[in-house]
């Protein structure tokens, strides 16, 4: 058992934001895969199911950013998990928008979700890393990231999703490096 988690915020009016684009990755992959409807289990919803062989169970903490690391603790602690059984997928500034990198370990880089997971469970957690840019200059950073996607990023946001729906097989393989390279393939055209 892998255990898959998305960070973000919970809410309707978060929904949109690129903050939010690791709900919106389970959410892809869950829909792809035909996982079980979502229950809430693990201080926010969990979904279980297979890709490939392996079993996942994908989870969307409703803690809010800040204390995600307690919804995956609570999880690894009920599936008696470790830190490397665990996939992170999140936004990040320092990629470019739609780009994504996998890497396992690493800091926070500011990012409060990461921070949490952190503390909760340590630092050799995978992390799926995907790009939302940065806006260029610090002071606007957080309205960057707690903004909503434009109008005109939704058919490449849609498309990123797509991909990494698409070749999660890979990715719940281990094999992190052909995973990256068929999701920027899928991305090319």
């Amino acid at each position: 058992m892998q255990i898959w988690v998305g960070l973000g915020n919970p809410g309707a009016q978060y929904a949109m934001h690129r903050h939010n684009v690791g709900f919106m990755a389970v959410d892809a992959i869950a829909e792809i895969h035909n996982f079980e409807p979502p229950k809430k289990a693990f201080h926010g919803w969990a979904q279980q199911g297979r890709i490939g062989s392996t079993r996942i169970l994908l989870l969307k903490p409703a803690t809010f950013m800040n204390d995600s690391g307690r919804a995956v603790r609570a999880a690894m602690d009920f599936f008696k998990r470790e830190p490397g059984d665990v996939v992170a997928f999140h936004d990040e500034l320092d990629l470019a928008p739609f780009k994504v990198k996998v890497k396992t370990g690493g800091g926070t880089a500011g990012h409060n979700g990461l921070r949490s997971l952190d503390a909760h469970i340590g630092s050799d957690f995978r992390r799926v890393r995907i790009g939302i840019g940065h806006p260029g200059h610090k002071d606007r950073v957080t309205g960057h990231v707690l903004g909503n996607y434009a109008k005109a990023e939704t058919d490449d946001l849609s498309d990123m999703l797509a991909a990494i729906a698409a070749e999660a097989d890979w990715l719940a393989k281990g094999d992190d490096a052909r995973f990256m390279n068929e999701v920027a393939l899928r991305l090319q055209d």
